[in-house]
């Protein structure tokens, strides 16, 4: 899960989204001034914008792991048993 800092269009304070909500016609309220931000892809404000092409590339990247983790997926460990022995030195 990935997110993207977004700066408020108001009171310039910084926070963060999860990248997957951030889409077009995502509304959001600022934590600190309760305004509420609009995501749209046609903004014309630049922290929208910025909050929009991160979140682009975020998802992007996201998938592309996502497919490269299907496509070779990672070889399993072999198990060791760490726990005590029996010992071939043992007198009883």
């Amino acid at each position: 899960m990935s997110f993207v800092q977004i700066q408020c269009t108001r009171c310039k304070s910084v926070f963060r989204d999860r990248a997957g909500r951030l889409q077009d016609g995502y509304s959001r309220q600022c934590p600190s001034c309760e305004v509420v931000l609009f995501f749209a892809e046609d903004s014309q404000h630049p922290f929208v914008k910025r909050a929009m092409r991160n979140a682009r590339k975020a998802r992007k990247e996201q998938r592309e792991a996502e497919a490269a983790r299907r496509v070779a997926p990672e070889p399993r460990a072999a198990r060791s048993f760490a726990g005590r022995g029996r010992s071939v030195d043992r007198e009883d």
